[in-house]
């Protein structure tokens, strides 16, 4: 293993970003920090993609900011992990009960054709990922496991040494997923703004998400040293954060400026019925020994 990076400075603080995109919010996190911190940051971005690499470059031009591909080629540092729907990105297993037995849902070709193809389980992390999560499926019902999730996991709880790790993510906890609603999954594919059900469709297309499990992130994060800490809905984790000393700082009377739309935008994210109810913010602690109290002491 290469280590890419050493901090040479271990007093200024190090923000990893896993997972960064097209690098949006790299650029807003720098820009507010400059103006009002003011002290110098360490910034990491682990991305996997060479196409949004590329874009991160195009975008971060005016910061100092260090891309790498892996989590494991970083040194060990103190500071914040953070992710923006990570998780539901990443590679999942299908199960689903039939017959009284369990199977996992491959995929074949015939025809030309993408199809389904169920198989006796046999997967040992799949059943045991089942039984140590204490699922029982009902029949018919399907389920996304999440193997990947606790690799990731893992290497986030080796590369920091001491900090925060802050997700920020759909999903459902334990008794969310065996509600009759859930009984297919969450597994769906997204093709030019539409959703799809079936994602072998558009193959290589369509990007493919299903929603995470937040109880396993929460208890895998546990055997990895990173503790539970607080899980907030977005809106809920905006407010204690302090979002809305943003909306009395920076009134315009003018519907039309930029400011303005600025605050639309702000009250959008906290209002009860907007998106940010669906998403959620796990945040878990290594070596801090924190809770949400002192997470957000006002």
């Amino acid at each position: 293993m290469v280590l890419l990076y050493r901090e040479k400075n271990p007093a200024s603080p190090v923000f990893c970003e896993v997972g960064a995109g097209n690098g949006r919010f790299a650029r807003a996190f720098l820009e507010e920090w400059h103006s009002k911190v003011r002290t110098p940051i360490t910034y990491f971005i682990v991305e996997s993609s060479p196409y949004h690499r590329k874009l991160q470059n195009e975008l971060l031009t005016d910061f100092d900011v260090k891309q790498t591909a892996n989590l494991n080629e970083l040194a060990p540092f103190e500071g914040m992990v953070f992710s923006n729907e990570l998780f539901d990105a990443l590679p999942v297993h299908v199960v689903e009960k039939e017959n009284g037995g369990l199977f996992e849902v491959m995929v074949g070709i015939e025809n030309d054709q993408l199809q389904e193809v169920k198989v006796p389980l046999t997967d040992k992390a799949i059943l045991q990922f089942l039984q140590e999560n204490e699922f029982e499926l009902n029949e018919k019902q399907r389920i996304e496991i999440p193997l990947y999730m606790g690799n990731m996991l893992g290497e986030m709880g080796k590369v920091l040494v001491r900090g925060l790790v802050t997700t920020v993510d759909y999903g459902y906890t334990h008794d969310e997923w065996m509600q009759p609603q859930r009984r297919k999954g969450s597994l769906r594919g997204y093709y030019q703004h539409q959703m799809i059900e079936n994602v072998l469709q558009h193959p290589g297309e369509m990007d493919i998400t299903s929603h995470i499990h937040f109880d396993s992130l929460i208890k895998i994060g546990n055997d990895a040293q990173l503790h539970f800490a607080a899980k907030l809905r977005q809106d809920e984790f905006l407010l204690k954060a302090g979002i809305l000393q943003e909306l009395q700082e920076h009134f315009d009377p003018n519907p039309f400026s930029e400011q303005s739309k600025r605050n639309r935008a702000i009250r959008s994210l906290i209002m009860p019925t907007g998106m940010s109810s669906s998403f959620h913010v796990c945040i878990q602690e290594k070596d801090m020994k924190c809770d949400q109290t002192e997470l957000f002491p006002n």
